[in-house]
């Protein structure tokens, strides 16, 4: 029996009778949902001074941060001796086993050797142990303790290092825990990740392994995000959901940080095979690394929600049996407002595969009840790519055009007042969603272009689940939400109450599932990767159709002037959309200009070759801001003077010369079996500074092995085009130099050394003129860095 034509008004998943109440009563839950998910993302107030013992305290802990983050600590300098110092004391005043590990380590993700050498550090561990009543193993709370040259550290990482000590104070004003518990207070996180790989790997309470909990800081605000675990986390992130005071935390983070180059002391945990989690808060991004990352700039609720979840989870691992912590897969997980969803890894398949089953028992429906044909179904499905390719494309265009005309936004992880700008690419994202449903929903029908963004939902769901399936659970709920409420929809009366509760509910979850990634992205990635959340945004939208169809003016059956005017109204969300990602971005420009407290960042370093004498000044910035463009006119590599600052395009100008030392090379022993020459030297700085390097020209002699202050390295083949070979840059060096034994194949008579060695600060440096008020130092582990480069043929 055929199924009677429908008038277009009927080609939807629902029609209440009171069209404008049951919108304005879909909308309102949709945002009463939003805001309980924004309100869930927020940070606690922090808790005074005055507060219970037995409860962490940012007051109290904040007391710390002011004494780690008064200034610059860089690993081996006197200021970190004075952060250690203080550490020590702390510790040692709570009645905890506490000692400093001064040895040298290697880099951390390369024991295996670099490309021809190796980095290392001279580093000094602050170690404490709260022995445990009857401990099943070793939790291990982490946080470092040194900060870059170019900031004090305010945040990164006074705050996990100020969290760890008042987690300690709260734990010896109670009772013991079952378990062992160690903090370790690492050095020379930022140089190389050396304080972590020394006691991971040679710490005699590290030789058992245990559960590690890394707490650290990239900004200076937001909500404490859990971004990385171990392999075969569902126990691990069972304990956090349960024990941790506001857990924040996805599964999809976990896999996009497991595929980036990024690094933190947990690595060096990581490749000694301990399990945990890693922590941090990332909004603000704006003052990493920069002179401005000062306790001031500290939210200080942040480190309240750092200091509950360490404290939580320190209770909860301390009384657990860390034996049966094990497990055979990772689990799926995301927040949801009040706690942490959370379900094993092994139903991420079935699920996308049944979500894909749903949308299409959904699609086949359509056509049963004559709501929609195949071929709108199929149309629907070819333009529901539409959004989903333009919003991010857009929200590139849009930042593309704002750097355009505020440069200075290129050399910043994100702009120091952010909000405008992210409201205008979310403001975007709808512009886009409204315009192709206002131009499509008449011709294509507004069940089949639903349809259509459920499809992409769970074909997305099915490709994530094979490739990313901690993030599968972004498409893969939201789809089998909308199917199913779509086919309650359908099943009922299109004029009752249920299909508008049905695609409410449908709604909402999006909104749980989706809205929390489309806010963490932002910091997380930096406005100029906006367009992967204005991805998620869209998918949302998407996910919301029928929501949104609610709120769209009807022409219904009607002809002429009033078809007109229904159509002129549907066309105002996205003129409206449209309107506020205009006004939010000017906005944004207006409100967030450079200025003393906001200044631009610049990039410039001081390099002298005391072979020639030349010296120049070396800038990273591709494009020279109006300062960093009078001492920078050229462009150029300076791997062949200074091979230890990379083969990097830079911005150079030649500079006066400076009096300065190089470093010296003295040789210890020197001796030849057969054709193998194996030579021990010191290289000895003569003057205060914060690292040491050493090259070896690849035509002269290749390196077959190599140690330094009795640390051996492992060595990776040279690419032969290399102009220099084994190189090996040392941290934090004693001021009596390193020993170096090299093991040579002589290409040559003689060997040639590069030696280099760096301290901070250009202020003496002639012709260096002091920054302006608005104009700052970009958070780069070379700025303000003065290099001194010598050659040896020996």
């Amino acid at each position: 029996m055929g199924v009677p034509p429908t008038r277009p008004a009927d080609r939807t998943l629902a029609r209440p009778r009171r069209r404008l109440p049951a919108a304005l009563a879909a909308l309102a839950t949709l945002l009463a949902v939003g805001a309980g998910v924004l309100v869930d993302l927020s940070t606690p107030a922090p808790r005074p001074a005055d507060a219970p013992a037995d409860r962490f305290s940012a007051e109290r802990a904040y007391q710390h941060v002011k004494v780690i983050g008064a200034r610059p600590h860089v690993a081996g300098s006197p200021a970190n001796d004075q952060v250690r110092e203080h550490l020590v004391g702390v510790l040692r005043g709570l009645g905890l086993e506490t000692e400093v590990q001064d040895t040298v380590a290697r880099e951390a993700g390369q024991l295996s050797g670099a490309a021809g050498g190796a980095t290392l550090a001279r580093v000094r561990n602050v170690v404490a142990r709260l022995p445990g009543t009857d401990s099943t193993g070793r939790l291990f709370l982490v946080a470092h303790y040194d900060s870059v040259q170019s900031g004090p550290g305010g945040n990164d990482d006074a705050a996990g290092v100020a969290s760890i000590l008042e987690v300690a104070r709260a734990l010896t004003a109670g009772p013991r825990p079952h378990n062992d518990i160690v903090f370790v207070l690492t050095d020379a996180e930022e140089a190389c990740l050396c304080g972590a790989s020394a006691f991971a790997a040679d710490h005699p309470l590290a030789r058992d392994g245990g559960v590690v909990l890394n707490l650290e800081a990239r900004g200076s605000t937001g909500p404490v995000i859990m971004f990385e675990t171990s392999r075969n986390n569902a126990k691990l992130v069972d304990v956090f959901g349960r024990a941790a005071q506001h857990p924040v935390g996805t599964s999809f983070a976990v896999e996009i940080y497991r595929a980036l180059p990024n690094d933190t002391d947990f690595t060096a945990f990581l490749d000694h095979d301990f399990v945990g989690l890693n922590s941090a808060y990332i909004d603000g991004g704006a003052v990493y690394h920069t002179p401005l990352d000062v306790p001031a700039a500290m939210d200080r609720g942040s480190l309240q929600m750092h200091g509950d979840n360490a404290l939580g989870l320190a209770r909860e691992f301390g009384r657990t049996d860390l034996t049966k912590l094990g497990s055979d897969h990772d689990a799926t997980y995301f927040p949801v407002p009040g706690g942490l969803v959370r379900y094993p890894g092994w139903l991420v398949l079935p699920l996308a595969l049944l979500a894909l089953v749903a949308v299409g028992l959904l699609g086949r429906l359509l056509v049963r009840r004559g709501r929609a044909t195949v071929g709108k179904l199929a149309a629907g499905v070819g333009l529901a790519l539409v959004p989903i390719v333009l919003a991010p494309l857009g929200a590139w265009l849009l930042w593309t055009a704002i750097t355009t005309l505020r440069p200075g936004y290129a050399e910043l992880l994100d702009p120091y007042r952010p909000g405008w700008y992210r409201l205008a690419v979310v403001a975007l994202a709808a512009a886009v969603l409204f315009t192709w449903y206002a131009l499509t929903r008449r011709r294509i029908g507004p069940a089949a272009l639903a349809f259509g963004g459920l499809a992409w939902l769970a074909l997305i769901g099915v490709l994530l689940a094979a490739e990313v399936p901690g993030g599968a659970y972004l498409a893969t709920l939201p789809a089998l939400a909308g199917a199913l409420a779509g086919l309650a929809a359908l099943n009922a009366r299109l004029d009752g109450p249920w299909p508008v509760v049905a695609v409410t509910l449908a709604g909402a979850v999006a909104v749980v599932v989706l809205l929390p990634t489309v806010v963490l992205l932002f910091p997380a990635l930096g406005m100029a990767m906006g367009g992967v959340a204005a991805l998620f945004a869209v998918l949302l939208g998407l996910a919301a159709l029928p929501v949104v169809d609610l709120l769209h003016p009807q022409a219904g059956g009607q002809r002429g002037m009033l078809a007109v005017r229904a159509r002129r109204l549907g066309a105002l969300p996205a003129a409206a959309a449209t309107l506020a990602a205009v006004v939010f971005a000017g906005v944004g420009l207006a409100v967030d200009r450079f200025d003393a407290a906001h200044p631009v960042p610049t990039h410039l370093m001081y390099a002298l070759d005391t072979d020639t004498g030349r010296a120049m000044w070396i800038s990273h910035e591709a494009e020279p801001q109006p300062w960093t463009a009078q001492y920078v006119n050229d462009e150029g590599s300076v791997s062949h003077f200074f091979p230890a600052l990379g083969d990097n395009v830079a911005r150079i100008g030649n500079a006066p010369g400076a009096n300065l030392p190089p470093p010296a090379v003295t040789v210890l022993s020197d001796t030849t079996l057969g054709t193998e020459r194996t030579l021990l030297v010191r290289v000895t700085p003569k003057r205060p500074v914060r690292l040491l390097s050493l090259h070896v020209e690849s035509g002269s002699a290749t390196v077959t092995g190599a140690s330094a202050d009795g640390v051996p390295l492992t060595l990776k083949p040279v690419p032969a085009e290399s102009e220099w070979g084994f190189g090996l840059v040392f941290h934090a060096p004693p001021p009596e130099g390193v020993e170096v034994i090299l093991t040579l194949r002589m290409e040559t008579e003689k060997v040639v050394l590069r030696v280099m060695d760096a301290s901070d600060g250009l202020s003496d440096i002639p012709g260096f003129r002091p920054r302006p008020a608005r104009v700052g130092v970009v958070g780069s582990h070379t700025s303000e860095m003065l290099a001194v480069a010598h050659t040896y043929s020996l």
